[in-house]
């Protein structure tokens, strides 16, 4: 999973991620991501950022689910390496709507997606995630 840090996209989200002390500077610029998306792979990116910084677990939620419609939609596996985080926020959000059975789906795509993140801190964290999910829920992983 390399990311091509000359991608306009992943650039804006870099810049993003450093304006993190000031949200509305972070979200002008995962905005501007949004709006310079030119693929499928480039909206999963924005979309996920854009998610991280809603007013609302609906509009979280809806942007959650634009990361994943579209990582899901990239056609050369580019995006493989997200999906399990994608599908974890997914499962969240969809858990503190009171929506279980759509967490559960989530948090079962996410751990089956979890084999595509290569080893190491990465995916350890987003496999305590998925699990700390699946607890809550009360599902296996």
């Amino acid at each position: 999973m390399t990311i091509d840090p000359e991608n306009p996209v992943v650039a804006l989200c870099a810049a993003g991620m450093a304006a993190d002390g000031m949200p509305p500077e972070a979200l002008r610029l995962f905005e501007q991501a949004w709006a310079a998306r030119r693929d499928d792979y480039d909206a999963c990116i924005a979309a996920h950022f854009l998610a991280r910084h809603q007013p609302t677990p609906s509009d979280t939620l809806h942007w959650n689910a634009l990361a994943v419609h579209h990582a899901e939609a990239v056609p050369d596996g580019r995006a493989d390496g997200f999906m399990a985080s994608l599908y974890l926020n997914l499962g969240d959000v969809h858990a503190a709507l009171g929506q279980l059975d759509a967490a559960s789906e989530a948090a079962r795509r996410a751990a089956q997606s979890l084999a595509a993140v290569p080893p190491g801190g990465y995916r350890d964290f987003v496999a305590m995630g998925i699990h700390r999910l699946a607890q809550r829920l009360g599902v296996a992983e």
